[in-house]
């Protein structure tokens, strides 16, 4: 079974812990993990190592939706986090590994992603640009900075 791979390097206007905090946040993760046109549930989020998660992407203009699931491998507070997950569509076979490295930076934060494992269904490109939308999504939600009232 041959699977493809993604890379993706970006430099992110906000401090290491407010990117860590969006991946350990499980609504900030449902407002900007999902691509653009899909909504996220999360039915179970266990930011630990060893612990489990489980998520639903919707296709807002079908209803469509895939769940999957994995588990944290590796968490480095502010640094570092790898885990693994499969779809629950037995045409979406194998275990993806991302991981995910986070470096202070003099503006802000080099964030570095890796993704192995993707089914070879889901064409390599598309994935990258899921990619590069959910984190312009991302960005969006930790570069402002908004005082309390």
């Amino acid at each position: 079974m041959k699977t493809n791979s993604v890379s993706l390097h970006r430099v992110i206007q906000a401090s290491p812990e407010k990117v860590f905090r969006a991946f350990a946040d499980p609504v900030a993760q449902a407002t900007w993990l999902p691509p653009y046109g899909f909504v996220c549930t999360v039915q179970q989020m266990d930011f630990k190592v060893g612990g489990q998660f489980k998520m639903t992407f919707i296709n807002f203009g079908t209803g469509n939706g895939h769940s999957f699931g994995g588990e944290y491998l590796e968490i480095t507070a502010n640094e570092f986090i790898k885990y693994v997950d499969r779809f629950d569509d037995p045409n979406l076979p194998g275990e993806m590994t991302t991981t995910v490295s986070l470096r202070a930076v003099s503006c802000g934060t080099e964030l570095k992603i890796e993704q192995t494992g993707i089914p070879e269904v889901i064409p390599a490109e598309m994935c990258y640009l899921g990619w590069q939308e959910s984190l312009e999504k991302m960005k969006k939600l930790v570069e402002p900075v908004i005082p309390d009232a």
